[in-house]
């Protein structure tokens, strides 16, 4: 690994756990074994070093909750398998993420002091929301949604639903409070069937 990955890689799982703001330069360059003359070889400051980060923590994300989804017909099914993955794939990764979801520790902390870093994480989440309302438009289309239900609603609650299970689970560290929560909201989804 290069050492401009390590430090991505290491500042990632940093800021997992201690947020932007509260992660020194000096945790990084611990972390990373390097030198500050290592560091500003590849990153002009932290806040640059913030975006391949996020890069890098997106890049994942995508592995691990889209994977096996392209392998699904059904739109709706492409959303319980996203739930699962999510689930199992993705907030489980402590080697990536050690602190839980890296998305929501940096929203929490970035969203008053550095809104500018806020709005970037903002808008996965905006895409997020629209990859699964995208989808239970196409489920209302096929048929295997009935036609009465609200995707702008349903949306809504399946995104508060995935950001409480990733609090829940950086909080309590529970398989089975997280598969519990998950699996409600697959069956919710399983009820919007005609």
């Amino acid at each position: 690994m290069s050492l401009r990955d390590k430090i991505i890689n290491e500042s990632l799982k940093l800021f997992s756990l201690q947020g932007f703001l509260s992660t020194s330069l000096q945790d990084i360059l611990k972390a990373a074994n390097t030198s500050k003359g290592g560091f500003y070889n590849h990153f002009q400051s932290k806040e640059a070093l913030f975006f391949h980060v996020l890069d890098e923590a997106r890049r994942i994300w995508r592995d691990r909750n889209l994977a096996g989804l392209d392998q699904i017909q059904d739109p709706v099914d492409k959303i319980k398998q996203l739930l699962v993955n999510f689930c199992e794939r993705y907030l489980k990764d402590s080697e990536n993420f050690p602190g839980g979801c890296v998305f929501i520790t940096l929203m929490v902390e970035l969203v008053d002091q550095r809104p500018h870093l806020a709005n970037e994480i903002n808008k996965g989440w905006v895409g997020f929301k629209r990859f699964i309302q995208r989808h239970l438009e196409a489920g209302k289309s096929s048929g295997t949604l009935r036609s009465d239900v609200n995707t702008e609603a349903v949306t809504e609650m399946l995104f508060a639903g995935i950001l409480g299970a990733s609090v829940n689970y950086g909080v309590e560290k529970s398989d089975a409070s997280l598969g519990k929560t998950v699996h409600s909201l697959i069956d919710y989804l399983d009820k919007l069937k005609p």
